[in-house]
């Protein structure tokens, strides 16, 4: 019996690699134009560092984390989600002593044991942000921004924009008091229509009965009491600032006052950005405001907003998948898989010496491929047309002694005799006829 990937993991093929690094280079480009600074955090944490800053009634930390004890009888846990680790390193590290606004991101996978489905795997990937600060409506908005910035800079300004933005306001702790006891009395009075796992929710964790994508549930939620009703002044004043810079620097947006997140430790700004074509799972992007998280670890009591970009999703949007096609033709990237280059050696004594001329062509920037066998012309062009080479270098006995090769363009099928003196002149003259077809 053949092993297969556990369920929810996915491999990365180099169709997928050739994507991803695609996007995260457009992403780490924009995030350092921002003064934002990359880390790496682990990813394994103390299980604790999760129960104290998602929350231990939320249904990440008791249904979804893979957590597990070590050999030294301790918790551990494999993150599902990076905020909490990188409050932790800037405590553990000290960093809040420095000048602000402490600008961070970091790239990687997290895990959550959730139900597989399209754009939702138990291991995926993130582009995390977090910019630590004293905040205002200004630099909330500008975040945003920024989220917004990167998501859409694989194609034009003048292309259909496939990304919507949701927002809404969680309040301060005061706000939520008496939200949260007329939530609950409303959701007592509706428990009979909500699903089993809403019916749980209702004592651990009210906010989250507000997110639940049971049809049956959403109809109840849909008269719901909502926080933007119970807003202090302060918390009221901010959101409507906050607007009205979104407005200012031309962000369009769509108010959800029922929008939740999943974590306990958000306060006032949240949103989501959700792109057309993925489904159930169409949030690419989400984030919010969380003031009180580095205080509840041990640290000091220092604001913070941030977001997360989810990779793979964000590649369907770009891309597409077997059901839908992307704004993005993928050809362009996917042709840097296939070699520049394939070395055709026509004579075993020729082997070490193509060995040599490759090694010349790869330090100079050209993707080479050479297979070292005894095979005829046209056994080799076959191969090199499979491999999808841009050209082919051929190479004989008589060629050599001449000190000629011939160069073939393979998609053209034409090819001209390149003279050479030696091996640094022969890579030199056919690195620059590539370079200038290319």
């Amino acid at each position: 019996m053949k092993i297969q990937a556990v369920r929810g993991f996915k491999d990365w093929l180099p169709e997928d690699f050739a994507k991803y690094e695609y996007l995260i280079k457009l992403a780490k480009n924009i995030l350092k134009t921002y003064n934002y600074k990359e880390i790496k955090i682990p990813i394994l944490e103390k299980t604790e560092l999760f129960v104290r800053s998602i929350g231990e009634f939320t249904d990440i930390v008791q249904k979804e984390t893979y957590t597990f004890q070590d050999r030294n009888k301790e918790f551990l846990t494999l993150r599902p989600e990076a905020t909490a680790g990188i409050c932790r390193m800037i405590i553990e590290k000290g960093l809040f002593v420095n000048p602000k606004p402490l600008k961070f991101f970091t790239i990687g996978p997290m895990f959550r044991h959730e139900r597989p489905q399209k754009g939702r795997l138990r291991e995926f990937y993130q582009i995390d942000v977090e910019l630590f600060s004293p905040l205002n409506p200004h630099i909330e908005a500008e975040l945003i921004f920024l989220a917004m910035e990167i998501l859409k800079a694989p194609f034009s300004s003048q292309e259909k924009n496939i990304y919507t933005l949701e927002l809404n306001t969680l309040g301060c702790p005061n706000c939520r008091i008496k939200y949260k006891e007329d939530l609950l009395k409303f959701l007592e009075e509706n428990k009979e229509n909500l699903c089993e796992t809403c019916k749980e929710r209702i004592t651990r964790n009210p906010l989250r009965v507000l997110d639940c994508k049971n049809e049956t549930c959403k109809e109840v939620v849909s008269k719901s009491p909502i926080i933007t009703e119970y807003l202090c002044k302060e918390c009221k004043d901010h959101f409507i600032s906050l607007k009205e810079v979104l407005d200012f620097i031309g962000i369009k947006y769509i108010e959800n006052p029922r929008l939740v997140r999943g974590l306990d430790y958000y306060v006032r700004t949240i949103f989501e950005i959700k792109a057309k074509g993925l489904g159930a799972q169409d949030t690419v992007a989400a984030g919010g405001r969380y003031d009180y998280l580095l205080k509840e670890l041990g640290g000091p009591e220092l604001p913070a907003i941030g977001f997360a970009i989810g990779l793979e999703r964000w590649a369907i949007s770009i891309f597409g998948d077997e059901e839908n096609k992307g704004i993005l033709e993928s050809k362009k990237i996917l042709e840097k898989l296939n070699p520049d280059l394939f070395i055709i050696l026509l004579g075993k004594e020729l082997l070490n010496k193509g060995f040599e001329l490759a090694t010349l062509l790869r330090k100079k920037g050209i993707r080479c491929e050479i297979t070292y066998e005894e095979k005829s012309l046209k056994a080799q062009l076959k191969n090199a047309d499979k491999l999808l080479a841009k050209y082919s270098l051929i190479l004989g006995d008589e060629e050599l002694k001449k000190k000629s090769a011939i160069l073939r363009n393979m998609k053209k099928s034409i090819q001209e005799e390149v003279e050479f003196k030696n091996w640094e002149d022969l890579s030199t003259k056919v690195l620059k006829k590539i370079k200038n077809e290319s």
